[in-house]
């Protein structure tokens, strides 16, 4: 697995190549670290080798192409899955999308329009695009929900997958798993003209084309028509615990599948829960405070590609243990970004000076020549 950190290695110099002055570079390389320290506040202000306001104006003004950070990282992901697909049997590709919230109070008077009200959560929703291959897990990519009126959560999820690569999808076996809110007649119709099976949630009241419920199957992996859908789909159930009671939960495939298989494929689903929590809680996904929606955007992203950097350095460790999040984003650090690690030791060696003082001692940095 060492390749992998190569590449994981390609994507922070190429980042950096992609920076116009060298100030800029420090800059992302400051906010990478900082993403990097992963206790879920990394704030510009919390930087120790740069200041709040440079950082700001690194996200909110400077000229630097996002779309370039983007293209270079999709490139690497693609890269990576395309040298690890063995020969034989096309495996599959899970192609998981989700809605989340970034809640978020206070007022942002530059896309205050954004800022909507979903499922009594205030915030910035998110649709999101995960694909995972076995222990390869990668996010490919996010629209904002801009609310009604506006592309549906359906309708952006089907923009996301067709952003996916005819390299990629040649390579694997497509399967796209969903939660509920994207098993709409639209949705459904749409993947099944790119011939992509779907399995995804479905409510307990959607109606069947002979005017009954989902509820009122009585059989596992039955094939039922949906009102408004022209071809059958299977459908299956589960049993989900929430706040000490049972909750009957319905899935359907669009594959004529056994309702063991599909319940199967079902719960592939929830690795993105354990993603959002990850990206929230260790790198910051929703702690953005910038003023301009540029500067929420690559935030976004910046903070998705340290994601990236720390899967891959534990990836590359071998470790069949479930990922210390916290240590591999260290790890991370210390083996793509040194110089970074370099100045936060001296910032802080500065810092204790005093302390040596104190104590008699005298500290000097000499240079060790070879």
């Amino acid at each position: 697995m060492e390749s992998i950190l190569v590449h994981a290695q390609a994507i922070v110099y190429t980042l950096l190549g992609l920076m116009p002055t060298a100030y800029q570079r420090d800059s992302l390389q400051a906010l990478l670290g900082l993403f990097l320290e992963a206790q879920g506040h990394p704030l510009p202000e919390h930087s120790a080798i740069k200041s709040a306001a440079a950082l700001s104006q690194f996200l909110n003004h400077y000229d630097w192409s996002t779309r370039g950070v983007i293209r270079s990282v999709r490139q690497q992901i693609v890269q990576e899955l395309l040298r690890t697909r063995h020969r034989g049997r096309r495996p599959w590709l899970r192609v998981i999308v989700d809605l989340t919230t970034l809640e978020k109070c206070g007022k942002f008077k530059a896309f205050a329009d954004l800022i909507l009200v979903l499922q009594g959560k205030r915030g910035l929703h998110l649709v999101v695009l995960y694909l995972v291959v076995g222990s390869f897990r990668v996010l490919w990519g996010f629209r904002v929900w801009r609310g009604k009126g506006a592309p549906s959560a359906a309708q952006l999820a089907v923009r996301l997958i067709d952003t996916l690569p005819s390299t990629l999808v040649q390579a694997y076996r497509v399967v796209v798993l969903a939660d509920t809110a994207f098993g709409s007649v639209e949705f459904l119709k749409a993947m099944r003209k790119r011939r992509y099976p779907v399995i995804a949630g479905v409510r307990c009241d959607r109606k069947l084309s002979d005017g009954r419920s989902v509820c009122n199957l009585v059989t596992k992996g039955q094939q039922v028509r949906l009102e408004g859908l022209d071809f059958p789909v299977t459908i299956s159930w589960l049993y989900l615990k929430r706040e000490g009671q049972w909750e009957k939960r319905f899935v359907l495939s669009t594959r004529p599948l056994k309702a063991s298989t599909i319940l199967w494929w079902g719960r592939k689903r929830w690795s993105i829960e354990g993603f959002f929590k990850t990206a929230k809680h260790r790198f910051g996904l929703h702690r953005f405070g910038q003023q301009t929606l540029k500067g929420v955007y690559r935030w976004f992203v910046l903070c998705l590609v340290t994601f990236v950097l720390a899967h891959w350095v534990y990836l590359s460790a071998g470790s069949s243990t479930l990922p210390d999040w916290g240590a591999s984003a260290t790890l991370a650090m210390k083996l793509l970004l040194p110089e970074v690690v370099i100045c936060l030791l001296l910032v802080y060696l500065e810092q204790a000076r005093p302390l040596f003082q104190s104590l008699g001692l005298d500290l000097q940095l000499v240079e060790v020549k070879t």
